[in-house]
């Protein structure tokens, strides 16, 4: 099933009834030609304001890239645009809190072929190992020239083996930042827990519209956070100059921006144990972040980018702190 690229606006808007202190939150339909009806005449007229929270999942690391637990929400300060936020919210295991969603794409274009196999087989791994019934979902698409969605959300184990073995032939092109935005805007908006793509690719992006700065804001703003494991250094032969877990070239270091910015990670792999290694990584970091949410001090939606800054107080500087970088402040609905 081949999904088209739409680009859709919507606005989440709590509606304040002036002088009745009564609140309704809902959805905006898309704009139209047709005007609103006028409130009768015994009826006060609403007052539309916009709100937002953005919620950071956040990884903590030691020294020896090992994940932190135990941290409270006061160790953490959160600064947007270099100005601290009041923290609303602070959950320490939302790997048991929350349900996850996870999109898995895999690169099916021309330069992948010979690695095909290897990429099901670890991708199918990942799945089960991260998956928990009736809590977790997972879709599996993939991406060349068209972008096929194979198996939306589902728990089913059976379903996602089913789809991920009936890969069998590549593409011709890689449109690697189209089914980025694509599943963010169409898929990730629309589920209520904690978000995650998982992008098995080589990094070549041959054929999209998109490109790497529309795929980080709409992951940004979706709150998705994005891995990013290439393969370029080949399973069943070696690409020239290129070792396993080295940043090469300009498309080495657009993925690892890619994932970075969305506060994921990139991994470059060299053969199937490295692969397997990063699938597994990615699931236990999952199952170790932190979850903090905030209502921005600057709630002007003006189109500007927001930077977020993550530190760390009570002499913990010594760790390291990963959380998507900012977002670009547009009037948008995410689920919560």
């Amino acid at each position: 099933m081949t999904l088209l690229l739409t680009r859709t606006l919507f606005i989440f808007a709590v509606t304040v009834s002036v002088g009745l202190g009564s609140v309704f939150i809902g959805q905006a339909q898309q704009p139209s030609a047709k005007a609103s009806p006028t409130p009768p005449a015994d009826q006060e007229p609403s007052e539309v304001t916009f709100i937002r929270r953005v919620r950071l999942p956040i990884t903590v690391l030691d020294k020896k890239g090992l994940f932190v637990s135990g941290l409270t929400k006061e160790d953490f300060q959160v600064l947007e645009d270099k100005i601290p936020q009041q923290i609303e919210t602070f959950n320490d295991d939302i790997g048991q809190a929350l349900p996850l969603y996870v999109g898995v794409l895999m690169d099916t274009s021309p330069s992948t072929a010979g690695k095909l196999k290897f990429e099901q087989e670890s991708a199918m791994n990942f799945i089960q190992t991260v998956v928990r019934p009736r809590k977790d979902r997972v879709f599996f698409a993939t991406f060349d020239d068209e972008i096929n969605l194979r198996q939306d959300f589902t728990d089913r184990i059976d379903l996602l083996d089913k789809a991920v073995s009936s890969v069998k032939k590549v593409g011709k092109q890689t449109a690697l930042y189209d089914a980025v935005w694509q599943f963010c805007d169409e898929k990730m908006r629309s589920v209520s827990g904690r978000r995650v793509l998982v992008v098995i690719t080589d990094g070549e992006d041959t054929y999209s519209r998109a490109d790497l700065r529309d795929a980080v804001e709409i992951a940004q703003r979706t709150e998705t956070t994005i891995f990013a494991i290439s393969t370029k250094a080949g399973f069943t032969s070696a690409v020239p100059g290129v070792e396993m877990g080295e940043v090469k070239d300009a498309k080495d270091r657009d993925l690892v921006k890619l994932a970075e910015e969305t506060g994921g990670t990139s991994f470059f792999t060299g053969d199937m144990l490295s692969l397997e290694r990063s699938f597994t990584r990615i699931a236990k970091e999952l199952r170790a972040q932190y979850l903090v949410t905030y209502r921005p001090s600057n709630d002007h939606y003006d189109g500007s980018y927001r930077r977020i800054d993550v530190k760390l107080g009570n002499g913990r500087g010594d760790l390291k702190v990963r959380t998507k970088r900012g977002y670009k402040a547009i009037v948008d609905t995410v689920k919560p």
